[in-house]
Parts: structure tokens; C-alpha cells; sequence
């Protein structure tokens, strides 16, 4: 007989909301959540990160495939937005 492991879940984003021009408000799918600001990829300004300086873009953010985007292709996975907040004690 073969066991059968468990399948790790994968963790997505569920929910979001602009708190300002630099946080945004993230639910995950295990029903952590916290607000994450991305001041630091804004201050990066590379090419996929400085159209975020402009509040009216960054408010465009929107949930694809569980993950965190905007309209350039910029995204970030839920799992590593998790990780980061939980690491800085913001997750709840």
C-alpha cells in the first residue's frame, strides 16, 4: 500500500485593500492577514517597481492567481508577502 503524504497547502492571497499610497491590507487563504508596505520597492525605483511611486498605479494593484500584481507584470507571491510579514511581526 502507498501512504499518502500530505500536500503541502499553498498559500494565496484572498483579499486586499489600499490602507494608503505605500500599504495595502493583505488576507491570506489561511486566514492570516496583515498590512505590508511597500515603501522599500517604491524607494528601489527599478523599472518594474518606480511606476508604484505614482498612488493613482499603485492603487491598481489587483489578486492574479492567488498573488499580488499590477498592470507592468510586477508581482509578488503570497507566500513570500506571508513570510515577510510574519518575520517582521506583522502578521496576525
Amino acid at each position: 500500500r502507498w501512504s499518502a503524504s500530505p500536500v503541502p497547502t499553498m498559500i494565496k492571497l484572498v483579499e486586499i485593500h489600499l490602507v494608503d499610497d505605500r500599504r495595502i491590507r493583505l488576507r491570506f487563504s489561511d486566514g492570516s492577514c496583515g498590512v505590508y508596505d511597500f515603501s522599500p520597492f517604491i524607494e528601489a525605483h527599478t523599472t518594474m517597481t518606480a511606476p508604484l511611486a505614482d498612488p493613482a498605479y499603485f492603487a491598481r494593484a489587483y489578486i492574479e492567481l492567488g498573488a499580488l500584481a499590477w498592470p507592468n507584470g510586477f508581482d509578488l507571491s503570497a507566500e513570500s508577502l506571508r513570510r515577510q510579514l510574519e518575520q517582521s511581526g506583522a502578521l496576525e
